[in-house]
């Protein structure tokens, strides 16, 4: 579980558009980014938190018993954590606007699906993802409108 946390945040480091990446900060910056868009700085206090709470959540499932239950909610952990990093790929490095849309709804539908399965074995477990859930859904809405609003008409 280390190893995916720790890759999937290196991906997303690697891909974050700041002034380490002043290629992927100017194309970000030049997208055309609907109203409710938030400020920059808001996406780098909400995914440490986000990310710190999923870490909380796989811990504690971790410390069960295997089960069948147990390890399908550590697959759909997996799975959701490395999805992660997988979108910061596909929109800021390879600017895949209607993968990364697509990723999105994937992560949202894995994490939903993780957060249902959790619940059968550990309900704290379970809570530390649904903010998560809450931002998915957002972002998702958000990838789905800059990938509209950047779409060249042919």
């Amino acid at each position: 579980m280390a190893g995916v946390l720790g890759a999937s945040a290196f991906i997303g480091r690697r891909n974050a558009p700041d002034a380490e990446h002043p290629g992927i900060r100017r194309w970000y910056q030049h997208l055309d980014k609907p109203a409710f868009t938030p400020p920059d700085a808001a996406f780098g206090a909400v995914w440490p938190a986000l990310e710190i709470s999923m870490a909380v959540g796989g811990y504690r499932l971790l410390r069960h018993a295997s089960s069948s239950k147990r390890n399908a909610s550590i697959a759909l952990w997996l799975a959701t954590t490395g999805m992660i990093g997988g979108w910061t790929q596909l929109f800021f490095r390879e600017r895949a606007l209607a993968g990364s849309a697509v990723a999105s709804g994937a992560m949202l539908a894995t994490a939903g699906a993780y957060v249902a399965t959790t619940h059968k074995v550990d309900r704290v477990a379970q809570a530390t993802a649904i903010p998560l859930v809450a931002w998915l859904g957002f972002a998702t809405v958000l990838a789905t409108s800059v990938w509209r609003r950047n779409t060249k008409a042919t």
